[in-house]
């Protein structure tokens, strides 16, 4: 396995992602980063306003009313953070392939979205913006929110720590 990720890694830093990452100037590397940030701004903004939410902050706003903008944000969001991170990875891949916070970011991000995924298919999500929900199916969302949380702070936190070690 880890013969076949070290391989993996020098694959695509000898991409054409990361030859353009390299090749042409300071700039770019610049350009990609700033927008990297972007991306998660927008992803994790609008996933704190929502986390927030399912967690009992602003119970005045109905919940559908919040949802599906900040789902879309997020979901804008981590489509420029994920192919703008390819192009961040492919700059150095080798090099970051032994930095102990790469595998923990991609984990936290795997267990954010599968705990998406599980929450979007819940009785509860579906049906609300249908309805009101009950105390107890808002209890339940509110573990969705809080794991959520844990997992895009540590997702953020990872990342973070790569460009320290």
């Amino acid at each position: 396995m880890a013969e076949s990720y070290h391989a993996y890694m020098a694959w695509l830093e000898a991409s054409a992602a990361g030859h353009v990452m390299r090749d042409t100037g300071v700039w770019t590397y610049a350009i990609v980063n700033l927008f990297h940030l972007i991306g998660i701004a927008g992803l994790f903004g609008a996933i704190c306003v929502l986390d927030l939410r399912l967690l009992g902050v602003w119970r005045s706003i109905p919940l559908g009313m919040i949802s599906r903008p900040a789902v879309n944000v997020a979901g804008t969001g981590l489509g420029l953070a994920a192919v703008t991170g390819v192009f961040l990875l492919a700059t150095k891949a080798r090099e970051y392939s032994d930095n102990p916070f790469l595998l923990p970011k991609f984990v936290f991000i795997v267990l954010a979205l599968l705990n998406l995924v599980v929450l979007h298919l819940t009785p509860s999500w579906r049906a609300h913006r249908g309805r009101d929900l009950t105390q107890k199916e808002y209890r339940g969302l509110a573990i969705f929110g809080a794991t959520s949380l844990v997992f895009w702070l540590g997702a953020i936190t990872c990342g973070r720590l790569i460009g320290y070690w």
